[in-house]
């Protein structure tokens, strides 16, 4: 009886070391083979701005373009999503959501594309905005290359959508009379925890409020501290040597940090700064 017992228990884990073996060659090979279909997993946060109180995106779909003269739709694939209204300045100091999923015919992206609604608007100290769009900017479209996004040992295509909420609000002079409110014409921008890097830390005193801007070149990414402990986070920053800009406001200084150096994957923690009136 012992030795069915062990027959049955190594039989047992043979059928188990198989089907891992198995399931292992058959990811290796997707990974591998752009070619071959793609689960897709892509994931939403925001860029900054302290001008606004919240930001309401109608995000109503979101489709993805492929590499592939033989796809229909011109190799646009449409993929599952939540449509409706978000309030993208939730998802800061590094937060994001779960935004879109599906499986692509292969894993040559090219463009991503956001499909914008009309119930847009902004909060803005306590007040609600409306935010117009025009017919033209309810798509969204951003090219991608192999920077952009990453297959995972799993065989998944995994990115990052940024709304860039700072620069995709400006102010609206169409109407009559000198206070018209707001237009949206949305800025996105694509990256992959792979190819880019982030910058953390905490700014006090909380009533500082104080703005915190990463600047390399022409490349700015804006943070505002969270308001219960003044930590903040800067995600998918292109690697290099920043300066961090901490605007303090209510009678608080600035103060600039140089040379703060971002590599790909990793977070860069600056120590505790500390701001005076």
């Amino acid at each position: 009886m012992k030795n069915k017992f062990l027959i049955a228990g190594f039989a047992l884990v043979t059928i188990s070391l198989l089907l891992w073996s198995c399931q292992k060659e058959l990811a290796g090979n997707t990974a591998g083979n752009p070619d071959k279909p793609h689960a897709v997993t892509i994931y939403l946060t925001d860029h900054q701005t302290p001008v606004f109180d919240s930001v309401f995106i109608d995000i109503q779909g979101l489709q993805v373009k492929l590499e592939d003269d033989s796809l229909p739709n011109d190799g646009w694939v449409t993929l599952a999503i939540h449509p409706g209204v978000y309030n993208i300045l939730r998802f800061r100091n590094g937060l994001d959501t779960l935004f879109g999923t599906g499986t692509l015919p292969n894993a040559r992206v090219k463009k991503v594309k956001l499909l914008i609604g009309t119930q847009n608007s902004v909060m803005e100290n306590g007040q609600s905005f409306p935010l117009r769009v025009k017919d033209e900017d309810r798509e969204v479209i951003a090219n991608l290359d192999a920077s952009n996004f990453e297959i995972t040992n799993s065989g998944q295509v995994l990115f990052w959508i940024d709304f860039d909420a700072g620069n995709s609000i400006q102010v609206d002079n169409s109407g009559s009379g000198n206070n018209n409110g707001y237009r949206l014409k949305s800025h996105i921008k694509i990256f992959t925890r792979s190819h880019s890097g982030s910058i953390e830390g905490k700014v006090l005193p909380l009533a500082a409020d104080a703005i915190v801007k990463a600047v390399m070149g022409t490349d700015t990414a804006t943070a505002i501290p969270d308001h219960d402990d003044g930590e903040y986070k800067i995600v998918g920053l292109n690697a290099g040597t920043y300066s961090l800009l901490i605007d303090g406001q209510h009678g608080y200084s600035d103060t600039t940090i140089n040379n703060v150096v971002v590599v790909n994957r990793e977070d860069t923690h600056v120590p505790l700064i500390t701001l005076h009136q």
